[in-house]
């Protein structure tokens, strides 16, 4: 439906005035969709849940729409009749507000296509909001103050349209059961056909994928433990194996999608990349890291990671070594390398590093809430695992049994709160060996069996798992490469001081 010319709403041209483009907008449809509210309120519900005022590119269409919204979601008729109350008489091309409504009324077509009008509105008003944040790029970047950073603004556009991105989804809302199955379904035939028969990606640790199903997308997995237990060790050879196993498969519409393993996006906040890449090259030659780095090595050695290197260099793995990161910065930074490359698998290491999007504050607590709040809804937003590592309190080394605890996460219980599962890295062999009795007595011989029952074991402790079951994993640690790998089922290691 749509008004005669006369009665469109335009503003009279200026000769004066230099030409210029009109800002995109749909008239007819937006008249189309009020009348169909006015004639039918069911209509007003097919298009609430995405479609808002602001939305509508005239005034007292913005108006028209607001008030029948509010009308109706208080159980209320809204028409021409009941509408006319609540909004203040204006010349509309002749016409009065009251007959404007009557117009809109009587020339009303079904319902419908009521979702494909709103539909139409809301792209438009997104291409409205698009030119917005172009011009306003435009006139900060010719105005901006001395210390306004280019990279400032370019983090600040960003944020604006993936805002804009996320805003008002149409695809939303109630879905049925049977879709939900579909989906499910779908779901088990993936994990299935993947290595490991996992609906997550397989960490390539056997035991630990058996306990978790594998890194869930979405979830927000926290991997603590205390210094020198083996974090980012850990997370090294889970980056490592999700990368290697990497396998993808163009789709019909152009784009890769990840069938195995995935790709890997490695914000290191502590290490350089350079330590990083020594560590996983260690872990994969069986060479220690302190020979690499001292020249320690032989020929045979240097061919060994020579050739490892060559294969490692295809490997889809991505390191951003930038210290002092905000969680803004690192959410912009996510989103780039997802939209770029692809993204599967992010790791953190570690949150205490990261600060918040705001000033320095003095509340810790509440900066490492906004942080952990925000990793969360990153990994909703782009569907992905995220491992973010973890300091815990000075309170383990207090206690006994140094097998930590969820209350031990450092600085906020927000912590706990957002995670989906919490993970804690405990290798009591390092607590052991540092209380070594004087050799020969009774005490050293019962050290010494101690010693060889943990000795290059590691614990890996599930705290918690929204979706399965809590417990305790064991690995094999081995110190000098920092790697981690599947218990052996065979006796265990002889202790070697």
């Amino acid at each position: 439906m749509a008004l005669p010319e006369s009665n469109v709403l335009k503003l009279a041209p200026d000769a004066s005035a230099p030409a210029y483009r009109s800002a995109p907008h749909n008239i007819e449809a937006e008249q189309s969709l009020l009348g169909a509210i006015l004639i039918n309120n069911d209509a007003f519900y097919r298009v609430s849940d995405f479609l808002e005022p602001k939305h509508f590119f005239e005034g007292i269409h913005q108006q028209i729409y607001e008030t029948a919204g509010s009308l109706i979601r208080m159980g209320k008729v809204a028409t021409p009749v009941t509408l006319k109350t609540f909004l203040a008489d204006a010349d509309l091309g002749g016409m009065t507000v009251s007959q404007y409504l009557a117009r809109l009324a009587a020339e009303a077509t079904t319902i419908i296509n009521a979702a494909d009008y709103g539909r139409t509105i809301y792209e438009l008003a997104l291409r409205r909001d698009l030119i917005q944040i172009g011009e306003d790029m435009v006139n900060v970047a010719y105005d901006a103050p001395v210390d306004f950073a280019p990279r400032a603004q370019i983090e600040d556009a960003e944020r604006r349209l993936y805002d804009l991105a996320e805003q008002g989804r149409y695809d939303g809302g109630f879905q049925k059961f049977a879709q939900a199955l579909t989906i499910a379904v779908d779901m088990a035939a993936n994990a299935y056909a993947r290595d490991g028969h996992l609906s997550g990606l397989a960490s390539g640790l056997r035991d630990m994928d058996t306990k978790m199903g594998g890194l869930q997308p979405s979830d927000l997995i926290i991997l603590a433990g205390r210094p020198a237990m083996g974090k980012t060790a850990l997370a090294t050879n889970i980056a490592y194996n999700v990368a290697k196993s990497w396998r993808g498969e163009v789709q019909a519409d152009g784009q890769m999608k990840s069938v195995n393993g995935g790709i890997v996006g490695f914000f290191s906040l502590e290490m350089s990349s350079e330590q990083l890449a020594t560590r996983i090259l260690s872990e994969r030659t069986g060479i220690s890291s302190s020979s690499i780095r001292r020249g320690g090595i032989t020929e045979t050695d240097f061919d060994k990671i020579r050739d490892h290197a060559v294969e490692m260099q295809n490997l889809p793995f991505y390191v951003d070594d930038t210290g002092g990161l905000s969680i803004g910065q690192l959410t912009a930074r996510a989103r780039r390398l997802k939209r770029q490359k692809g993204l599967d698998l992010l790791i953190i290491d570690y949150i205490q590093l990261l600060q918040g999007s705001g000033k320095r504050s003095d509340n810790r607590v509440q900066e490492v809430t906004e942080i952990t709040t925000g990793l969360k809804a990153l990994a909703k937003e782009l569907n992905v695992p995220i491992i973010a590592l973890s300091q815990l309190s000075r309170q383990v080394e207090n206690r006994d049994d140094k097998r930590p605890q969820l209350s031990d996460l450092r600085e906020s219980g927000s912590i706990e709160q957002d995670a989906d599962v919490v993970l804690f890295v405990f290798r009591e062999e390092y607590y052991l060996q540092n209380k070594e009795p004087r050799p020969g007595t009774p005490e050293h011989e019962k050290w010494q069996t101690e010693m060889a029952l943990v000795h290059g074991k590691a614990e890996v402790i599930i705290g918690k798992q929204r979706h399965g079951p809590t417990g305790t994993v064991e690995l094999q640690f081995e110190a000098s490469l920092t790697r981690f790998s599947d218990l052996s089922q065979d006796t265990p290691l002889p202790y070697r001081p």
